[in-house]
């Protein structure tokens, strides 16, 4: 276990909004491998690759998932991809993506503790909002790209609503997003749409090559 209090390992501060302007630029998709195991995991990181979708994040809920996590930053590294971990909900969790070498954190809600431990940890911090209210206190904390979930509960008519109070933020729409609705929310005003199981269909392919291409 990496021994965090030791000045000579403690990575740089990162920036979490000068990482993911790099990261999102010019890129509408990421991709979320959740609970699919190593080699299911790897194969769908590669389909993500191929297709043009250069950011994957592997959400961390089981032992399995941290395997998982693992092999995919490993290949990552071979491409020049950035691999993330998901579901990041505690310290213990920050450190489980560190020692795995993701390069980034993504939550379901908006936790400044586990934000500021990624980005002591060396790691981007992408977390979750679903309110004005949870908006209003990343931007004062000063982070400008966040999560919108469940995004698809939350409808595209949220962002625009967002946008007059919050200009400068940008969101990336996660949970219920597919080929088909991609577009809609990406037109609402989305920066980056964030997809799963659509890595998996043929058909859903095609339509999020078209996304990618717009």
């Amino acid at each position: 276990m990496t021994d965090m209090t030791d000045p000579d390992l403690q990575p740089d501060l990162v920036d979490s909004t000068e990482y993911f302007d790099q990261a999102f630029d010019g890129a509408p998709l990421m991709a979320i491998l959740r609970g699919m195991g190593t080699e299911r995991s790897l194969a769908l990181a590669t389909t993500a690759w191929d297709l043009g979708i250069d950011l994957v994040e592997v959400p961390l809920q089981t032992p399995t998932d941290r395997e998982a996590l693992a092999a995919v930053v490993a290949a990552g590294r071979e491409r020049g991809k950035d691999v993330g971990a998901g579901t990041v909900l505690d310290m213990a969790t920050v450190e489980a993506a560190a020692e795995s070498g993701a390069r980034f954190t993504v939550s379901p809600g908006l936790d400044l503790e586990v934000v500021r431990a990624s980005e002591e940890a060396g790691l981007a911090s992408l977390p979750g909002v679903a309110t004005a209210t949870e908006v209003q206190r990343a931007h004062t904390a000063g982070l400008r790209w966040l999560k919108a979930f469940p995004a698809s509960l939350l409808g595209t008519g949220w962002f625009p609503a967002m946008r007059g109070p919050f200009p400068e933020v940008r969101f990336v729409a996660t949970g219920g997003m597919n080929a088909r609705n991609a577009a809609d929310f990406l037109d609402a005003g989305v920066r980056v749409v964030a997809v799963g199981s659509a890595l998996e269909s043929d058909a859903e392919l095609a339509r999020l090559a078209e996304v990618i291409a717009r």
